[in-house]
């Protein structure tokens, strides 16, 4: 009888446990599904903010651009334009000055609320600046935008400083999946661009929800990215490998000889030029110098005629191109006029691509598309995101080309980027480890 009992304690205790288990196992996925909702309706709220900006931005974009090359004689008004800027900066912008970086930094340690109006600010410096025929881009815009009315609606919300954190990641994939109309590639850069080999997973379901909206909200508005080409098969052999490789160690030292350079214009201007408000304004008369020099209005504004060119194999991309507009948006974005980095970037990679494909004999369509992306993970150090990039703009047949191309700028790019406030969370190789400086 005692035995009977026992067995019985044990077995009783036993369901009793199993029990529990099963109940914990329940209030945990209850806890997950509330977590999923919660993240899902917030990343959306996000996804729409920032699809809303991006696509009046993207039209608006368009307007700036089709007006400068209907009316040429508004590139003598650049240093004008660059005046503005400056004194609307200078005068008004706050911490707000910092752009993408202030946003990282946010990320990073949560310490005061993004200015509201950074929106605003970014929005007209940087159509001012593609007007007048400023050489920068966009994303920068989008993602500052984007920023600015998520920190608002998190300001309304009285959202947690944990929280604000995944909600300011939503908020850079947003933006940049709606401006470039890649979404997956968009969630990921926002993961992976804050800091150097550290990809932020607890932030994934706001962040991939918020590019995901942003795109589609920017595509019912019926806003249209520049197509780009499908690459055929690729025939990957050891020789094509090869060249790859040395193509990725050129698109990676092109990233940084542009980072360098923009970095030191910058430190340039603010050594010489004492008041701020100049800088644009000198900046502008460089531009206009440049052009007369150069001899063609190709390197002002988005560049995109370049990029199509290039991608399509044309004969008449200049062999020195992407230095050109490396030169041309350095000094543009150096000397403090507004705008993104990212499609200049495109523009630098895809002809240098070309040159690179007439050097060592590659297919120029694939060449151009492995550099569209490889020098921006070089100079942002988002190889994963730019893998994902070129699969959604080039298909899938490059893939490997792809990766070993970003994989290779990422490296040779060393440990800089365009934006100052990124980290480095896991050195690129022993010797940064052993020796930060």
């Amino acid at each position: 009888m005692n035995d009977a009992g026992g067995e019985r304690s044990r077995l009783r205790r036993a369901v009793d446990a199993l029990g529990a288990k099963a109940r914990f196992e329940v209030a945990d996925q209850a806890d997950l599904v509330r977590f999923l909702i919660r993240w899902i309706a917030l990343g959306t709220i996000v996804g729409v903010l920032a699809g809303l900006a991006g696509a009046g931005f993207l039209v608006t974009l368009q307007w700036a651009t089709d007006t400068r090359e209907a009316t040429p004689w508004l590139l003598y008004l650049l240093p004008v334009a660059g005046l503005l800027i400056g004194l609307a900066y200078h005068h008004g912008a706050g911490a707000a000055a910092q752009g993408n970086n202030l946003i990282i930094d946010e990320i990073h340690e949560p310490k005061a609320w993004i200015p509201r109006r950074m929106a605003p600010l970014i929005y007209g410096g940087t159509i001012a600046t593609h007007l007048f025929g400023g050489s920068a881009g966009r994303e920068g815009t989008a993602i500052q935008m984007s920023g600015s009315l998520t920190d608002w609606f998190a300001r309304l919300l009285r959202i947690r400083p944990s929280e604000r954190r995944l909600l300011l990641i939503a908020a850079i994939a947003g933006g940049f999946g709606a401006v470039f109309g890649v979404p997956l590639a968009g969630a990921v850069f926002a993961l992976e661009v804050q800091s150097v080999g550290r990809l932020r997973y607890d932030a994934l379901v706001p962040a991939l929800t918020a590019s995901i909206v942003g795109d589609q909200v920017v595509r019912a508005l019926g806003v249209h990215h520049t197509p780009t080409p499908v690459i055929d098969a690729v025939d990957l052999t050891p020789v094509l490998i090869g060249k790859v490789v040395l193509a990725g160690v050129a698109f990676g030292l092109c990233a940084l000889v542009f980072i360098e350079l923009t970095h030191g214009c910058k430190r340039l201007f603010a050594a010489t030029v004492r008041y701020p408000p100049l800088r644009p304004f000198l900046g502008g008369l460089g531009i206009i110098a440049l052009t007369f020099l150069v001899g063609t209005r190709d390197y002002l504004g988005l560049s995109i005629p370049l990029i199509t060119d290039a991608l399509a194999g044309a004969a008449t991309v200049a062999t020195f191109a992407f230095a050109l507009k490396l030169l041309f948006t350095s000094v543009t974005l150096g000397s403090g006029f507004q705008g993104g980095e990212v499609t200049p970037l495109f523009v630098m990679g895809a002809t240098l691509g070309a040159t690179m494909g007439h050097l060592l004999g590659l297919p120029l369509p694939l060449a151009a598309a492995i550099g569209f992306v490889a020098v921006f993970a070089g100079a942002t150090n988002t190889p994963l995101a730019c893998t994902i990039m070129g699969l959604e703009l080039f298909g899938v047949a490059p893939v490997v080309p792809l990766v070993i191309a970003c994989a290779v700028a990422y490296v040779f790019s060393s440990h800089r980027s365009i934006y100052t406030s990124q980290r480095v969370d896991t050195p690129k190789h022993q010797r940064r480890e052993a020796d930060p400086a």
